[in-house]
Parts: structure tokens; sequence; C-alpha cells
């Protein structure tokens, strides 16, 4: 989100010397993407960012895939994938490609145990159930039901949850991920067409800054592989920042639906955007208005892009015995569209209620195994 924000101390000039009022300098680090090209932060800290102890074991996170070319429409159930208590090992990816990694966790306990750094994607959290505070180097960010958590690559990060009742499905992008640029005026403001704008999106407010000494188990995600650090100070130790890259959140009930005299295509939904693929918010809205306008989507054939709509709450209108936290995969190469009776159904209908998040790949997606463990096997046969 191309957007200036500063929160804390920092001084006058960038790369200047900076000290506390007892004379302690504080230590600059930039935390930028794309070189130095892209997007970036400079932060001041308490103690050099730099102090490794120790490297413990790494562990393949690589997931295990069971349909490398799929041509088959899936219906996964979400929901059924098991609680765990730790976050990392409650998160379960399901769809795969070299762009982006979806998955689904149920985590019941916070993540307090440990900091996790995520150096190959940046991560976008959708918040189905819990809610809870997101505790970063760059501050902290309240949460609730419906807040999409948009985490750049490199971001520290713990999680508070209020409860053990958590649902949350993830994509992770190796690109960055931005607002679409035709939301955006050429200085990066967004224009008055755009379905939301600046206040609805929320940076990090207070920051918490430590300087303590000891023994800080840092997890760091490269390469599908998970290492473990050991830190001489504590992670959170920075006092000021200023910059365009930090995490952010973005409630999907405040995404302003657009709407048409006829039925219009997803880019209308469209939320966030990457160099491999898009994500879209359905929100509840009023139907098209036209006096014969068919409120269902036409069938279309997917020969770009492989669709997956993740299932939030409401009525889904364009299909059949869909439930909450349920994932359909439409792939590439084959035409899908309303289920038998759900066109017939939309006319003459006034609005929907329906809540879900779709994400569509401009590459193939892989199947994992954990995802066809959830799976209906007929799913496919669905439109017969």
């Amino acid at each position: 989100m191309p957007r200036y924000h500063t929160l804390g101390s920092i001084p006058p000039k960038r790369h200047t010397v900076f000290k506390d009022s007892e004379g302690n300098f504080y230590y600059e680090e930039l935390f930028g993407t794309i070189g130095f090209d892209g997007m970036s932060t400079l932060m001041y800290h308490t103690q050099r960012p730099t102090r490794v102890k120790d490297l413990l074991e790494s562990t393949s996170v690589k997931p295990d895939i069971a349909v490398e070319t799929n041509m088959k429409s899936l219906s996964l159930r979400g929901f059924e994938v098991k609680p765990a208590k730790d976050y990392l090992e409650s998160r379960v990816p399901v769809l795969v490609n070299s762009d982006c990694v979806i998955s689904l966790a149920a985590p019941e306990a916070s993540l307090r145990d440990y900091f996790y750094k995520n150096t190959d994607a940046d991560e976008v959290i959708f918040i189905h159930r819990g809610s809870g505070k997101l505790r970063t180097m760059l501050g902290s960010i309240d949460f609730e039901y419906g807040d999409y958590l948009v985490v750049p690559r490199g971001t520290i990060y713990q999680i508070d949850f209020d409860s053990s009742d958590n649902r949350l499905f993830i994509v992770e992008s190796t690109s960055p991920v931005y607002t679409p640029k035709r939301y955006r005026n050429w200085f990066g403001q967004h224009l008055e067409h755009s379905p939301y704008c600046e206040r609805d999106m929320h940076p990090p407010g207070k920051l918490e800054t430590y300087k303590e000494e000891g023994d800080f188990l840092m997890k760091v995600k490269k390469q599908n592989t998970l290492h473990q650090y050991i830190y001489a100070s504590h992670p959170f130790s920075v006092v000021g920042w200023d910059g365009y890259n930090y995490p952010y959140k973005f409630s999907i009930h405040d995404f302003e639906p657009i709407t048409g005299r006829v039925h219009l295509p997803p880019p209308i939904h469209q939320t966030f955007e990457s160099a491999g693929f898009v994500i879209c918010s359905f929100v509840p809205r009023l139907y098209d208005y036209h006096p014969q306008a068919v409120p269902a989507p036409y069938n279309h054939s997917n020969i770009d892009s492989d669709e997956v709509l993740y299932y939030v709450d409401g009525d889904f209108m364009s299909r059949n015995n869909i439930g909450v936290g349920q994932i359909t995969l439409h792939p590439a190469g084959i035409p899908h569209g309303p289920h038998p009776g759900a066109m017939e159904r939309s006319i003459g209908k006034k609005s929907t209620e329906e809540l879900a998040v779709m994400v569509d790949t401009f590459k193939p997606l892989m199947v994992t195994k954990k995802a066809m463990e959830i799976a209906d096997p007929d799913y496919y046969r669905s439109w017969l």
C-alpha cells in the first residue's frame, strides 16, 4: 500500500546520528523490497538487529503435492482442517504454485513462545473466526472477524488470540501484495471510484519497544525451510520508523461493492493484486437492476487462470450445497458457472448477503495431499 506512515521517534534526517536521552546510539535498519527499488521503511533499534547467538536445526515445510497437473473441479471442506495449538503447525497448505501458497489454519493458542518471519512471501491472513492482536516489530494491530491482515515479507511478528476458536484463510505471495493500480492515481492516492480508500486501511498503532537481552527464538521461513535462530536481544527493539513498507489491516466489511444494470465481471470485486494472482471480496450487495437482468454469473471459461473461492458466510447464490469454510477450485481450461437451478433462482431477486474471498491465479495450482483428505470426490459432477 503506497502510503507514507510514521510511528515513534525518528531523527530529522536519514542516516544521521540518533541517540537516546542518555547518549546511547540507536541503530538504523532499512526494511525494503525489490532491492532498493520497492517500498521501504527505515527503523531505529535500541540494539543491533544482527545479534545472532546460535542456529538450531532447520526443517522442511515444503507442501506434499498429490496432484501436480489438476484439471478437476474440486470442493474442499475447509472446517475439517483440525485445530492445532502451535500457530505454524496449524497452517495447512492446500493449493500451491510458484507464485502463492493457499493455506487453512485453526490455531488454538497464541504465538508467544517464539517470533516468526516469512522471508519467502508476503502474507495475506483473512480472519474468518477469532479476534486478537497482531504484534510486530513495527507496532501492533487489533483484528477481528472479516479482517485482512497484510504482512510484508520479512516482518517479525507474534499473534495473540482472544480465544481458542480461530479459523484463518492465508495466502502467501512470492511477489509483493499491493492495492490494484487502477484504484490509484499516479501519486498513489486512492481514486473516488475505488471501492475503498485510505480511511479503511489501518496501519500499526502502539509500538512495543524492548531493550532486553537473553535468548530469543525466531523461526524464519526461507525456500520452504523453517530455520531457527537464537538472537541475543529482543526482536521488538524499534523506537521509531517511517516509510511505506509495513503491515496493515483492511476489513472485508469496508469493501463497497460496485453494481450495474446487468451482471458485471469478477474484477469489480478485486481487493489486492500481486504479480501472480489477484484477491477479490464478495460482499452483501444489490443485484443488477435491468428489468430482465440475470443476477447469477454467466458461464465462463477459465482459460488463463485457476479460480479459488473461499466461502465465509451468507447465502452463496451461484452454488448448491455450499457451507461455511468451504473452498472451491475451478481450474483453467474448462468452463464453469452456476449450479443447476441457481440461475433460475436468482432472477427477480434484489440483493445477496454472501461473503466470500476469491483468489484467481495466473498459473495452475497444484493440490496437496492434505487438500485431498478434505475434498468432495464428486464435486466435479455437480453440474449434471
